[in-house]
């Protein structure tokens, strides 16, 4: 098994809904039959895990990705070979930070979708309760609460509706494929 920098870091960014998780468990998967020491973190089950509830504005987001990120580096100590994160991360501010921390491990992939197909897909009903004003600061969707995409992203996974799931999931494949493992 031969690994590039024998540690990677893959950050999937973007909205509520667009795929990152489905992506993740994907690529996980695929990972770990193939023998690699891989493990998810999720944005959600760390954010859940602090005393005091986390909300969703910018210090709040820098914290959570902060903790991640530092995640990360003690799975690196525990000789994981890949720590996929998928989480939302909507501050360029933010990932900038993650980065200096994460350099050189990181990979940031920005999976991509529309505010009509991220309506249409609506997995959690986010969008239905920010429509019906039960929340007001949904990332990306109010205007409060914006999400920066991302200035140099590594790649871009277009996970439209006018895209397959299988076009999405060939496109991470193969650049995990060219840029992370290197034999498979």
């Amino acid at each position: 098994m031969n690994i590039n920098q024998n540690f990677n870091v893959l950050w999937l960014t973007g909205m509520s809904g667009s795929g990152k998780s489905t992506l993740a468990y994907y690529l996980a998967e695929f990972l770990i039959s193939h023998g690699y020491k891989t493990r998810i973190i999720d944005g959600d089950d760390v954010r859940e895990k602090d005393e005091k509830k986390l909300k969703f504005g910018y210090e709040d987001v820098l914290k959570n990705n902060l903790r991640i990120a530092e995640f990360c580096l003690d799975l690196k100590n525990e000789n994981f070979d890949i720590v996929i994160v998928p989480v939302i991360s909507p501050y360029n501010e933010v990932r900038k930070k993650v980065q200096v921390l994460l350099n050189p491990f990181l990979h940031l992939i920005y999976i991509k979708s529309d505010l009509n197909s991220l309506k249409d897909r609506d997995t959690k009903g986010l969008y239905a309760a920010s429509d019906r004003g039960e929340i007001v600061d949904l990332i990306g969707y109010s205007d409060e609460n914006p999400y920066d995409e991302p200035n140099d992203p590594s790649i871009v996974i277009n996970t439209c509706n006018n895209t397959t799931l299988g076009e999405s999931k060939n496109k991470l494949l193969e650049y995990v494929k060219d840029y992370v493992i290197i034999d498979v």
